[in-house]
């Protein structure tokens, strides 16, 4: 009888494990699993990776150009790649970064053709400098008009730090504070030494930190 109770159970078991999920109800992992089989990934199986990703490109790029009115023309193109190329990742739970990959580099094409600096990035994410923490968001709490005009203030004298460090630079800080890619990613994406990047890291730091000293003082 506990023999008969097993096989059947056993041939249940299989069963289960022959029922597809629908993409929704997958891991992020097992997501891009499915979106490496076939020729192409499945639509609504891409689709769900989009829905799930899309914030994090769009985010990416807007603090890379945030002046750019045409920036949802970039993130398209970076979907077009990734549909087109997700066979060839090798390491699936390594997807973000490679997502991260493909939109700094077509964010670098971009930035070749018009041939122009920049502008300034807006941060609204902590920025870790050493021993301390700068957090660029205003307080939940509604500030008084001293306190309206120090912040003010402080994100003027941000604007203009950032806007001073060169492009390397605010590429890396916003790759690593932002992203919140590991140091390793960051070399891998941008195609410098690991040495590079804790260099360019550091010294964006330093810089920002010259800058804005009188404001981590108080």
């Amino acid at each position: 009888m506990n023999q008969y109770i097993f096989l059947l159970w056993s041939k249940v078991e299989v069963a289960l494990s022959q029922v597809e999920l629908p993409p929704e109800k997958l891991s992020n992992y097992d997501l891009v699993l499915r979106c490496q089989q076939g020729s192409y990934p499945d639509r609504i199986t891409f689709a769900e990776l989009l829905h799930r990703y899309q914030l994090h490109v769009d985010k990416l790029l807007y603090h890379l150009a945030p002046e750019w009115q045409d920036r949802s023309d970039l993130a398209q193109e970076v979907w077009i790649r990734v549909y087109l190329n997700i066979k060839r990742l090798q390491e699936a739970e390594k997807f973000k970064s490679w997502l991260s990959r493909i939109t700094t580099n077509l964010f670098y094409d971009e930035l070749r053709k018009r041939k122009r600096v920049i502008p300034p990035l807006s941060l609204d994410a902590p920025l870790a400098l050493d021993d301390s923490i700068i957090d660029w968001e205003i307080a939940t709490d509604t500030p008084g008009p001293e306190e309206q005009l120090t912040t003010q203030e402080f994100y003027d004298h941000l604007r203009d730090a950032i806007a001073k460090l060169p492009q390397v630079f605010r590429v890396t800080i916003i790759l690593r504070e932002i992203d919140g890619l590991s140091y390793e990613e960051i070399a891998e994406i941008t195609g410098v030494s690991l040495g590079t990047v804790k260099s360019r890291i550091a010294r964006a730091r330093q810089r920002l930190q010259l800058q804005l000293q009188k404001y981590l003082d108080i």
